[in-house]
């Protein structure tokens, strides 16, 4: 692709066992392994595998894909944790792809369509050594359930939530003006 004509960005909604999140998904599960090998017994193929494809497919779930041009470059998905909460899980942007706030955009599509289907809050977890997470979930206005004043492996697992705001008429509009300019050949070079 040259400068003038760069690829597109735009979210496919896929199941969880669609072909084309297998290499994001290979992807999160080589990070798992190499950062929590001495953690765990098992390989982060299990963890990935610990929840069928059909809890993250509607009417209560989502798996979710950014791609760029057909490639995919991060993606994410919610289930049903209650009536109430979606539950977001697999929220991955390929290590060639970071640093572009692909993440945090993969983030705010997750809310607005788990705000589609009704549900009021998300709750997430992340683990003691991802930072990037933390990170990325504290900037976008999720609210710690755990002490954040002790070391990230004594609190272990990293619980978050976030109720989310019901949109108005005005802020869908300037939301979806927003996401197409977002994802514009100009908005991506």
């Amino acid at each position: 692709m040259t400068a003038a004509n760069p690829p597109v960005l735009r979210f496919a909604s896929v199941s969880a066992a669609d072909p084309l999140a297998a290499p994001l998904l290979a992807d999160l599960g080589r990070e798992y392994d190499e950062r929590y090998a001495d953690m765990r017994t098992e390989g982060a193929v299990r963890e990935i595998d610990r929840y069928p494809a059909e809890l993250f497919a509607p009417p209560y779930g989502c798996f979710l894909l950014l791609l760029e041009g057909e490639t995919p470059v991060s993606g994410g998905a919610f289930m049903r944790f209650d009536e109430e909460t979606a539950e977001l899980k697999r929220i991955w942007t390929s290590t060639r792809h970071r640093g572009r706030g692909l993440g945090r955009r993969v983030l705010a599509e997750l809310e607005r369509r788990a705000r589609g289907l009704g549900y009021r809050r998300t709750y997430l977890t992340t683990g003691p050594r991802q930072p990037e997470a933390v990170a990325l979930y504290l900037r976008s206005g999720y609210t710690p359930l755990y002490d954040t004043a002790l070391p990230p492996e004594q609190i272990g697992m990293h619980p978050f939530e976030k109720v989310l705001a019901a949109e108005t008429a005005d802020a869908a509009s300037s939301a979806a003006a927003a996401g197409a300019a977002a994802t514009s050949p100009a908005a991506v070079a």
